[in-house]
């Protein structure tokens, strides 16, 4: 994994309350038995670095069983801030049970719904299983989801830009999601494009702006092209103040 600089991103919502809100958003570490225990580390002082309310990982932190990467883990967990993380597909295959007793100092969003408080205002928070949740006996909690993204402002997470229509359904503010890599290597971006309806980047659809986050690692092959990783910062920028 090669650390990219941050890179901030404003993006507009429709809520006054989200003004100004700052998100640090990570996506598909892939860390595997061997990821460089320094560049982590580097990796965590640098996010430090930045200013931001809360943290968003929407998935797929590991590429290989946890007790091979205890170490990397207890590093990751040195992130400021809260922390709100759902699981992807790999996390599922390699060991989710596992990977929630090393991250003490996260939240689990998988079917789940939290408030935080930003500028006295509550913010509503909400998360999904993957996909290939079923596969692992695991009930994705969408009807649940909608309702709850129904209170405003809304914020959704999960791993899969397939997703968005959960978000769009409940006039969710903001989508964050991973998964795609950008297409990792061109040109496989066209193949990606085939199964789920965003690449990367921003996107508006209705009342709701999506961000889809190329991800830190790799998968299948240590390369990359044309589809550099990210470390991402959002600012929200409410459209009514912009």
């Amino acid at each position: 994994m090669t650390l990219p600089k941050p890179k901030s991103i404003e993006i507009f919502v429709e809520n006054e309350k989200l003004h100004n809100l700052k998100i640090l958003h990570l996506s598909d570490l892939h860390i595997h038995k061997k990821s460089s225990l320094v560049q982590m580390q580097e990796l965590i002082d640098v996010c430090n670095d930045l200013e931001f309310d809360i943290a968003v990982i929407t998935g797929d932190i590991i590429d290989t069983k946890v007790k091979f990467i205890k170490e990397h883990l207890q590093v990751l967990n040195r992130l400021k801030q809260e922390v709100y993380y759902i699981s992807g597909n790999h996390d599922l295959f390699y060991g989710l049970e596992d990977l929630k007793k090393e991250l003490t100092n996260f939240i689990f969003m998988d079917n789940s719904c939290k408030e935080f408080i930003y500028k006295n205002e509550i913010i509503y928070l909400a998360g999904l299983s993957d996909r290939f949740s079923k596969f692992f006996k695991i009930k994705r909690e969408e009807k649940q989801i909608e309702k709850y993204l129904l209170n405003s402002p809304s914020i959704f997470i999960s791993h899969q830009p397939k997703d968005y229509k959960i978000a769009l359904n409940s006039k969710a503010n903001l989508f964050l999601c991973g998964h795609t890599h950008g297409g990792q290597i061109f040109p496989f971006h066209y193949l990606v494009r085939v199964v789920q309806p965003f690449l990367a980047g921003l996107f508006y659809r209705r009342q709701t702006a999506i961000y889809v986050n190329k991800g830190l690692g790799t998968w299948g092959v240590d390369f990359r092209y044309k589809a550099d990783n990210e470390i991402s910062l959002l600012k929200l920028i409410a459209k009514s103040v912009k």
